[in-house]
């Protein structure tokens, strides 16, 4: 089935996020916008999530628990659960792995933390829009331990992003996919970076406000509207061939 996704919204929890992008309104303004599954992936943290997929579950779309993890060189890399369990103690773990900084909230913005249906249960003291100790190269190992999947973001950015931290798409890099700003130009990236050819392309909006979402207008093929199909599906892009939305997956247009 052909499915509307957007695997990279943030909440309140991220300190660049809008306070009105609770887990209830960004759920339901997507279901509105037409999609028919996303992710919510705050900065370094996944504490939204459990909120988030019960919002998703009474609205009637998919939510995907995730998390943009910024890595020791300040590349951002989506990371995605097939649960929030297994989301939860990646959470932890990250939480263990970030500097002790705390937040200041007159200068970062809140953290909130809440349930499904918007009430604040409580803050997250620690800065989270800090770099983590783990290298962008072992992330995708460390992901997959927790049932998850992971794939840079924002690649063609001139902050926080794989070339622009690196100045290079590795071909040693163990993922099958990346994220391309909605208006890239994928062509010219697949041509400067021939380690990028044969990966799938994601196009996500990066919500911090609800103004940010962006209409539909690309789609996945799964077998299931699941947070596992777009695991495996993720997982195993590189035994396949075919394009999607135009974009390159096997290295030529």
């Amino acid at each position: 089935m052909k499915l509307f996704y957007d695997f990279h919204i943030h909440s309140c929890l991220s300190p660049c996020g809008d306070n009105e992008m609770t887990p209830f309104n960004l759920v339901n303004a997507a279901k509105l916008f037409g999609y028919d599954i996303i992710a919510l992936t705050d900065h370094n943290s996944c504490r939204n999530c459990r909120a988030a997929v019960r919002a998703g579950e009474q609205a009637g779309i998919t939510v995907v628990p995730g998390m943009e993890l910024c890595t020791s060189e300040e590349i951002h890399v989506i990371c995605l659960f097939p649960d929030c369990g297994r989301a939860e103690a990646f959470s932890a773990l990250v939480r263990e792995n970030i500097p002790p900084v705390k937040n200041r909230t007159e200068i970062f913005g809140d953290q909130l933390v809440m349930d499904s249906e918007d009430t604040v249960l409580g803050t997250e003291e620690l800065l989270l829009n800090t770099a983590s100790f783990f290298s962008v190269d072992e992330v995708p190992a460390l992901v997959k331990d927790y049932g998850g999947v992971c794939f840079p973001a924002h690649i063609d950015r001139a902050s926080y992003s794989l070339i622009s931290s690196l100045g290079d798409f590795p071909a040693d890099l163990a993922v099958n996919a990346f994220e391309l700003t909605p208006n890239a130009d994928a062509e010219s990236y697949l041509a400067k970076y021939p380690a990028a050819r044969g990966k799938l392309i994601l196009r996500d909006s990066d919500a911090h406000y609800l103004e940010n979402l962006l209409l539909p207008a690309h789609t996945l093929n799964l077998p299931a509207c699941s947070a596992q199909a777009v695991i495996d599906y993720i997982r195993n892009r590189h035994t396949r061939s075919e394009t999607e939305d135009g974009q390159c997956i096997n290295g030529s247009f």
